[in-house]
């Protein structure tokens, strides 16, 4: 279930802010037409930290009836309070998912102790499979291998999504993951050199607008096809990395107006994309789309 190309969707919202349901089941279908095997709902890239509990409900609600068990459906869950996200993780239980993605705790900088006794409690409270989501450059702690190994050992730790940009990182996992322990990378640039070393798939931000493309490189690589992999990704870095160029989400929610699939709306304290990041953003999407078209057909 949890391999190939995933996406960490995006929330559209109108420009006064107000979540936009009917792009919303838009952005379903491209990922339902485009190859995507899962969906993130509520993660970095959704802006989770500005989205209310019954807002993330609501997406996740019509996400489970527009998907109907066609994509893998995953929340994302994260907090500094332990005992807030198990109180989270809780109410989520009714909710139809395949996964709970659970992003370390940012600010309070907790111990590797910390980390793992967090964790499990999560995972202690959970009714779906936990995926763990290393993400240090938002979250000022980075879960290290060994904790991981430690936490694998769960009975509903099922992987981790790992945005350390290293593939060594990504090695020195496998090296430790059990059998049917899912490694997932959270960094577009390297996700390929990943899974072609063992990963399972990409947890990805680019896949937001060109989903066909990125799932015929995760499917090369899965597949050990490294020439085919390689040469689509290679083709796609300029998009990897103009969508970095400010702040995630705002170049993928910039691009994605572009395309007209949502509103140009997003949440204070993020801004809309400045006007002299728009043509690199915009020359970066219109590459990458064509290339989308052509791996399509290349990995069919």
């Amino acid at each position: 279930m949890f391999s190939g190309s995933l996406v960490a969707i995006v929330t559209p919202m109108l420009e006064d802010g107000a979540i936009d349901l009917e792009a919303w089941e838009r952005l379903l279908d491209l990922h339902l037409h485009g190859g995507t095997a899962g969906v993130v709902v509520g993660g970095s890239t959704g802006e989770s930290v500005t989205l209310t509990d019954a807002e993330q409900d609501s997406l996740l609600s019509h996400a489970r009836r527009r998907i109907a068990g066609r994509m893998a459906l995953i929340a994302g869950v994260g907090g500094s309070s332990t005992a807030a996200v198990v109180e989270r993780v809780r109410a989520l239980g009714g909710a139809g998912l395949d996964a709970l993605l659970v992003a370390t705790p940012a600010y309070n900088r907790p111990t590797q102790e910390g980390l793992y006794r967090h964790f499990a409690a999560i995972a202690a409270a959970a009714s779906v499979p936990v995926l763990l989501y290393n993400v240090p450059g938002r979250t000022a702690v980075d879960l290290l291998p060994a904790t991981v190994g430690r936490l694998a050992e769960l009975p509903r730790i099922a992987g981790i999504k790992e945005a350390v940009a290293d593939p060594a990182r990504v090695c020195e996992l496998l090296g430790i993951a059990p059998a049917g322990f899912s490694v997932l990378s959270g960094d577009d640039a390297t996700a390929c050199a990943s899974v072609l070393a063992g990963a399972r798939g990409v947890i990805s931000v680019s896949a937001n607008v060109v989903p066909e493309a990125v799932a015929a490189v995760m499917g090369a690589a899965l597949r050990g096809e490294r020439e085919l992999a390689t040469q689509i990704d290679g083709a796609l870095a300029a998009l990897h990395r103009e969508l970095s160029v400010e702040s995630n989400p705002i170049p993928v929610k910039w691009a994605l107006a572009d395309m007209k699939m949502i509103n140009p709306g997003i949440r204070l304290p993020l801004t809309w994309l400045s006007a002299a990041a728009q043509p690199r953003v915009r020359a970066a999407l219109r590459a990458a789309q064509a290339v989308g078209t052509v791996a399509q057909v290349r990995s069919a």
